[in-house]
């Protein structure tokens, strides 16, 4: 044993201390999110949003900073080391978030009083009776938390009004939950009703008053949703885990979209087997909309058929380890509608608190196994009932059955479903990598399975497989240009017109989903990059994996892509060796 060994072990044990103190300080100040990962602990509780709390945070954060900076990296296991990385990250985020960025005072969509509720509804992770109470708690906290929420607002720089006709849409959301999904639930158990009725009623005038104060600042709401360069900057470091700067990533993205562009422009070709014109790639895309037409009532069954194909075929091709978790399309929630048009909700993943052995080393508990009995929730919203005629029948002509199949490619299987599920059997040395997960890593290996799907075929059938190809192309250029629109409108001056003539153009996206794409690139900064961005990491590890490691076979080579939890990709490069 070298003399160094005993400074090694006693090092790897500070950390993992360290390490779980950090996560359930982070854990136990939002409580929201914590439940959504599996930790009961603060099932009954709401985050603190208010100013006093918000002066905690920051001395938190920073004595978590300091506590990990007394980490010696170079005596810790190469998995400690990234998990340390990772929590250090974290933290930063955090800390600027809190102290500088400070999206509470600005940002109505982080006080969304759905959030509150939702996991309590939509999960069993407590058993009724304890679900209820909590249920009953937090309804009963939501006055004092939204008088927090119109306080903050109010001390802020101004409100877009983007984002409060957004938080208006969700609190509408809120209110069908209180006035419908809780009386529900409480009615499976009627000796909650004591409990649940008084706090739902004061919940629910709660939400009515918040409802109208902000539609009482509409008119007022006029800040600019752009966060600017310096901000921007900081996002995007934060997000990606990168240090690819706007400008970079800027550049290369409109290199790529040259490049898809010409292979979109050779997939037409030879889809309609004429030599290739201009106009040809939108003419196809329109006929494939018509033939795969779609409605508002048809878009989930459409959905769940191709989440049944895709479960078979990607078994059949062995590309990947298909696990037999069960996954469910429902709709949105209208709590969580007006950002995205689809979204992959897993269950809780988070295992038990670690706990030490005779030599008081730390030793991680396994995720719960009955955790996996629980649906995937792959969240598909309709389109947003005020909008006009012309504009429904756009959005669905872009979501027409064609590309559905894509989207589900992306959204579960072997997309996000898939992979969450390989990352909630991953157990670490600490808890870091099962709740903190790389945003550029999930998304990136959803983009990836698009292209290795495409690859691969839908069926036997060539024509099937050549509209795969296509939409999963123009899903390709969408990526490319989610990133343009990201940089272009937080660091420039990119207008709205602009914005719809890029991705309706060059993009050949139907008009309804360009103008949601625009509000979500002013409701969110830097999220829409990491698709792009992940999309080039992830694709280089499995070339540099195959590479390095050829006697791989294809579903091998996958698999252990996916068995690091969700890291960010450069650190996913130092656990496979690369």
């Amino acid at each position: 044993m070298s003399s160094s060994q005993p400074d090694a072990e006693a090092m790897t044990r500070r950390f993992r201390e360290v390490a779980e103190r950090v996560l359930d300080a982070l854990l136990d100040d939002a409580p929201e999110w914590a439940l959504d990962l599996g930790d009961t602990r603060g099932a009954a509780r709401l985050s603190d949003h208010s100013a006093d709390a918000d002066v905690r945070r920051v001395g938190v954060l920073t004595d978590a900073l300091g506590s990990l900076d007394e980490i010696d990296a170079d005596l810790i296991p190469e998995g400690d080391l990234v998990d340390l990385e990772v929590l250090r990250t974290r933290v930063s985020a955090d800390l600027w978030h809190t102290a500088e960025l400070r999206p509470h005072t600005w940002d109505p969509l982080l006080h969304s009083p759905g959030e509150a509720l939702h996991a309590l509804l939509e999960r069993d992770t407590l058993p009724l009776p304890e679900r209820l109470s909590a249920l009953a708690a937090r309804c009963a906290a939501l006055p004092d938390y939204l008088a927090t929420a119109r306080s903050r607002l109010s001390e802020g720089p101004g409100m877009p009004r983007v984002h409060v006709e957004t938080a208006l849409a969700q609190a509408e959301g809120a209110r069908t939950m209180l006035l419908s999904d809780v009386p529900a639930l409480a009615a499976k158990e009627p000796s909650a009703a004591s409990e649940v009725e008084p706090a739902r009623e004061a919940a629910l005038a709660a939400v009515e008053e918040y409802t109208a104060w902000l539609r009482g600042r509409l008119e007022d709401a006029t800040a600019d949703p752009r966060l600017g360069e310096r901000d921007f900057a900081a996002q995007l470091w934060y997000t990606l885990d990168s240090e690819l700067s706007p400008e970079a990533l800027l550049v290369r993205a409109e290199s790529d979209l040259l490049a898809t562009e010409e292979a979109i422009a050779e997939a037409a070709a030879e889809y309609q087997g004429t030599p290739r014109r201009r106009g040809q790639v939108a003419e196809v895309l329109s006929a494939l909309a018509d033939e795969n037409a779609t409605g508002a009532d048809t878009v989930r069954p459409v959905c769940a058929d191709a989440l049944a194909h895709l479960d078979g075929r990607v078994r059949e091709l062995d590309m990947v380890t298909v696990h037999d978790d069960p996954v469910r399309i429902v709709p949105m929630p209208e709590s969580r509608r007006g950002i995205s048009v689809a979204y992959c909700d897993p269950p809780a993943r988070l295992p038990a608190p670690p706990s030490t052995d005779a030599s008081g080393a730390v030793v991680p508990s396994p995720p719960d196994p009955r955790l996996r009995e629980q649906p995937t929730l792959i969240a598909v919203s309709p389109p947003p009932a005020d909008w006009p005629a012309e504009r429904r029948e756009s959005f669905l002509r872009e979501y027409n059955g064609c590309m559905l199949r894509n989207l589900m490619v992306h959204e579960a299987v072997p997309g996000h479903a898939l992979q969450l599920a390989h990352a909630a059997r991953h157990t670490g040395g600490t808890r870091v990598g099962n709740v903190l997960l790389s945003g550029t890593f999930v998304e990136g290996w959803a983009v990836y399975a698009e292209e290795a799907m495409a690859r691969h075929g839908w069926s036997g059938d060539r024509r099937e497989n050549l509209a795969l190809r296509l939409v999963q192309l123009k899903m390709r250029l969408r990526m490319i240009l989610n990133a343009i629109l990201d940089v272009r409108l937080h660091t420039g001056d990119l207008t709205e017109s602009e914005a719809i003539a890029l991705l309706t153009q060059r993009g050949h996206q139907e008009e309804g989903e360009a103008v949601g794409k625009w509000r979500r690139a002013q409701l969110t900064s830097a999220q829409l990059s990491t698709y792009y961005v992940g999309y080039a990491e992830v694709g280089d590890i499995s070339r540099d994996l195959a590479a390095a490691r050829p006697s791989l076979t294809e579903r091998q080579r996958h698999d252990a892509m996916l068995a690091h939890g969700s890291p960010p990709p450069r650190h996913l490069r130092t656990l496979l060796g690369l």
